[in-house]
């Protein structure tokens, strides 16, 4: 039989993750699985007549990296439509590209800037205005979505998507008015982005052969900055099966270029248990490949129990009935034993959640159920510990690289050091994934996160995150 590797790469410079053994300058590698791993001499020990060798020249070689919490099916079918604004370092820049976009951008489709960007990357260190949007781009229509708080739409989007004088402000948000009444561009989110995504979805899809070229060309760009797997976290207006059928077609013709494990995401207000129930019929977790399989519920499970973290608005309260609503999700989640992930901000809503899994754990114990909570920007030791206790874990974001400053103002810099508190997980023994939240915030390049996470940055010249884990 034939042990020798069928590719071996050499005269690298190769991150392991291994403490013992942190770097190596070669790697052997057959079907898929490492040979050797260590100097040049040990690994072409396993060198063949057929073996393809490559130099990489001192080039520097890491593991591919897996982002625990992604949107990357809904980011894929939307990609090819969106301008991204990400690393642009002036509004001027960005103004200038609109502009350009806006001239190629074919009707009756919209200019879309969602997500990835703050105006404190800007020299400038302000958003456009409402003008300057309108002058960049009169005839096409532009939405630019900022973080969870507020969208900017030109004169020709508010009339595609129809808001005039007459048109009430949905629950939950704001249509901004002049002195008249009439709609100015500027949408609110108070206290819920639901009016932000709702109008996004008035934009008009691509067809199917295009939503799969924009999803290759999204795992693509993904490939490019080092990712190789994702976890996906669902996403608002993003159904299952329905929205799902370019991701399976491009899995059945493995032409996927990340691993996915995805979660199911419900999409109905008051109706979230049926869907639920639904999909636990349909599917069981870890069903499908090692590219493409279940992972379980959420990020959301019910829709009361979202705390959306807008930090230019005050904590929101969760509505009296949120124990009741998720307690039925989480106790018939847990009889099908499937795991669960669930969007978290705020403290004060993380300890409402425990108690919810804390009663359904002393009828039907989790016993070892995968579970945690996604974000937990604020949450206490206290809280950690009940996490640990119940056997979950935490799934941390580089949000605060974009919204640290708001964040900063409405409780000040000496609480963006522990937001979230990182290495206080790590202490506990929790398991801690690190993702980007992509892309509707957060920018998907997960170097960020990993500089925001090791590093810090600032908020008004200040350090930020000095309770950051050395990872």
């Amino acid at each position: 039989m034939n042990h020798h590797a069928s590719l071996i790469i050499t005269n690298g410079k190769f991150h392991t993750v291994d403490r013992q053994h942190p770097t190596a300058q070669a790697v052997a590698i057959r079907d898929g699985k490492f040979l050797a791993v260590g100097s040049e001499s040990e690994v072409m020990q396993h060198a063949g007549p057929e073996t393809q060798v490559i130099d990489l020249h001192g080039h520097t070689a890491i593991p591919g990296l897996n982002d625990s919490h992604l949107h990357l099916i809904r980011g894929g079918l939307n990609y090819n439509l969106e301008l991204r604004w990400e690393g642009v370092p002036s509004l001027a820049d960005a103004l200038r590209m609109l502009k350009e976009q806006a001239l190629r951008t074919p009707s009756p489709q919209w200019v879309r800037v969602v997500g990835g960007w703050t105006e404190f990357q800007f020299a400038e260190r302000r958003m456009p205005t409402l003008d300057e949007i309108n002058q960049a781009a009169p005839d096409t229509p532009v939405f630019i979505l900022h973080l969870y708080d507020r969208a900017l739409l030109n004169r020709a989007a508010l009339k595609v998507v129809g808001y005039t004088k007459d048109t009430p402000n949905p629950p939950g948000g704001e249509i901004q008015r002049d002195a008249n009444g009439n709609p100015t561009g500027m949408l609110i989110a108070k206290p819920n982005a639901m009016i932000l995504y709702a109008t996004l979805a008035k934009g008009p899809k691509l067809p199917l052969e295009q939503q799969v070229n924009s999803t290759r060309q999204f795992m693509r760009e993904l490939n490019r900055l080092g990712l190789t797997s994702a976890i996906d976290a669902g996403g608002g207006f993003q159904n299952y099966p329905e929205d799902y059928q370019v991701i399976a077609e491009l899995h059945e013709k493995k032409q996927l270029t990340i691993r996915i494990a995805y979660n199911l995401f419900t999409q109905r207000p008051k109706q979230e248990l049926e869907d639920f129930e639904l999909w636990t019929d349909m599917l069981k977790p870890g069903q499908g490949t090692d590219f493409y399989r279940h992972n379980g519920a959420g990020e959301m499970l019910v829709f009361s129990a979202a705390d959306f973290e807008d930090f230019l608005q005050p904590r929101p309260d969760l509505p009296p009935g949120t124990e009741d609503e998720l307690e039925r999700v989480v106790r018939h989640l847990v009889e099908h034993r499937w795991p669960f992930r669930l969007h978290a901000t705020y403290d004060e809503s993380i300890s409402r959640m425990l108690d919810v899994f804390e009663k359904v754990n002393r009828d039907i114990p989790f016993n070892g159920l995968h579970w945690l909570f996604d974000h937990a920007e604020t949450i206490t030791e206290r809280n950690i510990e009940r996490v640990k206790a119940l056997g979950g874990g935490i799934a941390v974001q580089h949000r605060m690289a974009f919204q640290g400053e708001y964040f900063a103002d409405r409780y000040g810099i000496e609480a963006t050091k522990h937001t979230p508190p990182v290495a206080k997980m790590l202490a506990a023994e929790l398991p801690v994934g690190l993702g980007t939240d992509a892309t509707r915030v957060a920018s998907y390049n997960p170097w960020t996160a990993l500089y925001w996470l090791v590093s810090g940055r600032t908020v008004g010249g200040m350090p930020m995150y000095d309770d950051r884990a050395r990872l």
